[in-house]
């Protein structure tokens, strides 16, 4: 199954969080922060949005960090995803 988002939402999908911190010491799954950044699987077409013109600025396969507590988290075929807006999206990761 694949996900087609509309309008200025975008499919993310969460990148794993380190295991071990940069001293060493290996992280319990209760002590991980949940992850902020994530690769992009798909790219609503943008168009008009609330009465205003959206250009999508993003493409699949980009990596973003998201706000903390933005979209939907959606479960598909084993898989999880985030669902936002693109105006979640607070940066690309080069």
């Amino acid at each position: 199954m694949t996900i087609k988002p509309l309008a200025d939402r975008v499919v993310t999908k969460f990148i794993e969080a380190e295991e071990t911190t940069k001293s060493g010491i290996i992280l319990t799954a209760a002590a991980k922060e949940k992850p902020q950044i994530a690769e992009i699987v798909a790219v609503g077409p943008g168009g008009l949005v609330d009465g205003n013109e959206v250009t999508m600025y993003v493409k699949v396969k980009d990596k973003v960090l998201l706000s903390k507590y933005a979209g939907t988290e959606v479960k598909i075929d084993g898989e999880e995803y985030q669902i936002v807006r693109q105006s979640d999206i607070l940066a690309i990761v080069e």
